[in-house]
């Protein structure tokens, strides 16, 4: 993709369109430009729905002839824009009482997870994994395969069991794993384009007790035989790097608590030493919106997150992106992106590695292969990222990298599209959900319609 290009994806405001009002469910016409949370994309149009009902989103639906669906608003690209109108899930809340015989949950698409997970946890019960702020909606994050980390977890979306949308025609569709298989598998990871997900039902499992101990200074070149055991040396674990020497700055090891039994960290890590107070990934901020550590035990849902559910992340000036390899190939990809040091100093604020198990959700970034995903927490330099990206995406390119949906990335449709075996099955599911496009935007057209059959 060209810089012209990536700065129009990433930055550009684009002139809205007209629209016709609705009845059955709140229009928000904002004054100010709506942002995303980090501040570094303007939406493409001031006209948000605010729907608290199924029958008001199907209503939403039939009469707009354009619009996506907006969650949490983490996206840093505009997968999530529209330039008609922006149908916001922020009151699809609604929670149904816990199936214990199946140990699931059906939840309204719009509630945050940390929301939730206070809830599960009063009446003994988890969700398998988080992701780093637990600030995001469930739907919103399932349908771009957004991830915590752990060799034996999968992705957010792979909790889910059941879903249910309203399609471009304003139908009411429900979808199983037990019942539709395949295309339950391509519908889960959705980036948006079936429809607007209304209720998700999750898989539970029992409530547990999580410990955090981080270490300092890894040598990078423990990686290159111990990165599996590395890895899996806890329930969730994180590297924290800013490429700038030989070692991995944390090591972020979350370890599951089991009643009765006793543990204390070693003093050492494959030659990292254990850290003496709390630090946030990057060391000179402080710690104090950071969750836990030290080995002080908590439970699941505050602790496999990196962040505290009360510290909001408002503008946080930054730009995001993030690549995922066959773990096999882990060592060979942080070497590559390693070369790339000097190109990294001026900005990037730090990179996490981390670990997803393999899935069959079609669009997901680990189909069918055990992933590690390097994520790029950068500068707000619009510019400046759009000359860096295509050179870390030339180095993983051996790698066949797939890069996240909901982040920056600059990888060309032609070649994004070869990376998903089931790439044509989903424009088809595209096709059959939403026939007239109602839920095609720019940056779907460009990256998943463009030069496709």
């Amino acid at each position: 993709m060209k810089k012209r290009t990536f700065l129009k994806l990433s930055s550009a405001v684009l002139t809205g369109a007209a629209f016709a009002p609705l009845t059955g469910c709140t229009m928000e016409k904002s004054k100010e430009p709506i942002k995303n949370w980090a501040g570094n994309l303007t939406y493409s149009t001031s006209n948000v729905f605010e729907p608290s009902t199924v029958e008001e989103v199907q209503d939403t639906i039939k009469k707009c002839s354009k619009l996506r669906a907006q969650g949490t608003r983490h996206c840093f690209n505009r997968i999530a824009d529209s330039d008609a109108n922006l149908l916001s899930s922020r009151k699809l809340t609604e929670v149904s009482s816990i199936d214990r015989a199946a140990n699931r949950i059906t939840v309204g698409g719009g509630i945050r997870y940390g929301d939730l997970c206070k809830q599960l946890d009063s009446q003994g019960f988890a969700i398998h994994n988080l992701a780093s702020l637990p600030h995001i909606s469930i739907a919103g994050a399932c349908a771009t395969a957004t991830h915590g980390s752990g060799i034996k977890n999968g992705n957010l979306a792979t909790a889910v069991s059941g879903i249910e949308f309203v399609s471009g025609k304003g139908e009411l569709v429900s979808l199983t794993r037990e019942k539709d298989g395949e295309i339950f598998n391509g519908a889960v990871v959705a980036l948006g384009a079936l429809g607007v997900i209304t209720k998700v039902t999750l898989d539970l499992k029992p409530s547990f007790s999580v410990r955090q101990d981080v270490y300092l200074n890894l040598p990078v070149s423990q990686l290159e035989e111990h990165f599996d055991e590395i890895m899996g040396s806890g329930y969730s674990v994180s590297l924290f790097t800013d490429w700038q020497t030989e070692n991995v700055n944390q090591v972020w090891i979350k370890r599951e608590v089991k009643q009765g039994e006793s543990f204390q960290a070693e003093p050492t890590f494959f030659g990292a030493a254990l850290s003496t107070r709390n630090v946030h990934p990057i060391i000179e901020i402080s710690a104090e919106n950071c969750t836990d550590q030290m080995g002080v035990p908590g439970p699941w849902y505050e602790r496999l997150p990196h962040f505290k559910l009360d510290f909001t992340p408002s503008s946080g000036e930054e730009l995001q992106a993030e690549y995922f390899v066959p773990r096999e190939k882990a060592y060979e990809a942080i070497k590559a992106v390693e070369t790339l040091r000097q190109e990294l100093k001026s900005l990037l604020m730090i990179t996490e590695i981390r670990c997803i198990e393999a899935d069959d959700l079609w669009m997901s970034m680990s189909y069918h292969r055990p992933s590690v995903a390097i994520h790029f927490t950068l500068k707000q330099d619009v510019e400046g990222v759009a000359s860096l990206l295509p050179k870390i995406e030339e180095k993983l390119t051996p790698f066949d990298v797939r890069p996240h949906w909901g982040k920056l990335f600059t990888v060309p449709p032609a070649v994004l599209q070869t990376r998903y075996e089931r790439f044509q099955d989903f424009v088809d599911l595209m096709r059959r959900y939403d026939p007239d496009g109602k839920f095609v935007n720019p940056f779907m057209s460009q990256n998943v319609l463009g030069s496709v059959s």
